[in-house]
């Protein structure tokens, strides 16, 4: 037998603890399935109805085309806002937050920012931000920021702190300031990748965008849950085809911007 196949039949070997830490996995999804009421009955009956729903949606609503328009505008506008605030913030968090640059007695309570901002639900978000300020595009920006500071620091922060110390070292040998080093030995490293995920973060938040309005944090998602209500279905169907065409849109766009910077 070569060694080649030796080392593929190898690649795997088997493991007791591993088969036997199956058996009690297994157990927990046969419990957590008989306690939340599943069954083939239901799953059967869902699929009849859900037959019967996407048959009102069609055809689609073509005549309030203002009203279309008007909601896909305020999500772009407040998926755009909150993605410029969440990287202008994020940035000097990520800062502070990488331990290669920054003591531990910074970088961790900058690192807990970015962690509560990344622990809810932007929808829990938007509920409080309406609760504070209001119905409104400014709740959804507000609720979209956090999660942007929470997503893009995270992410900005790893970026920072893979970067090669060579260059720091060289700048700070000059006894260059703290902002000069940042400016000319960890963004030249790091820009790509900054860009590529700002892009990604921006076409997260233009889902999301679409999401927040359902709690009356502004948007498109306000008008399919109005529609929703009313049941004016075959309106719900254009909402909707728009949503996704407007999503297409933004990963093009996403993939154009990663070539330009070649991320």
């Amino acid at each position: 037998m070569s060694a080649t196949a030796a080392a593929g039949r190898n690649a795997f070997p088997a493991n007791t603890w591993t088969r036997l830490g199956w058996i009690p996995f297994v157990a927990y999804l046969l419990y957590a399935a008989s306690h939340l009421d599943l069954s083939w009955q239901r799953f059967a009956s869902g699929t009849l109805h859900g037959a019967k729903f996407v048959a009102r949606l069609f055809p689609p609503d073509l005549s309030k085309t203002d009203l279309l328009v008007r909601g896909m505008v305020e999500s772009l506008q407040i998926a755009v806002l909150a993605s410029v605030l969440g990287a202008i913030i994020s940035l000097p968090i990520s800062l502070m937050a990488a331990r290669n640059l920054m003591p531990t007695w910074v970088s961790w309570p900058a690192r807990v920012i970015m962690v509560v901002c990344r622990s809810f639900h932007p929808m829990i978000v938007a509920i409080l931000f309406v609760k504070a300020v209001g119905f409104g595009a400014l709740a959804g920006i507000l609720a979209l920021t956090v999660a942007s500071v929470g997503f893009l620091g995270k992410l900005f922060t790893e970026a920072i702190e893979e970067i090669s110390l060579k260059q720091v070292e060289s700048i700070r040998a000059t006894g260059a300031p703290f902002m000069s080093i940042v400016t000319f030995a960890v963004v030249p490293q790091v820009f790509a990748r900054f860009v590529g995920f700002i892009a990604y973060e921006t076409d997260a938040n233009l889902r999301n965008s679409t999401m927040v309005g359902i709690v009356g944090a502004g948007g498109i998602g306000g008008t399919l849950f109005a529609a929703f209500q009313r049941f004016d279905y075959d309106l719900v169907c254009t909402i909707v085809l728009t949503i996704i065409a407007l999503i297409m849109i933004g990963e093009v766009l996403t993939i154009r911007i990663k070539r330009v910077f070649k991320v």
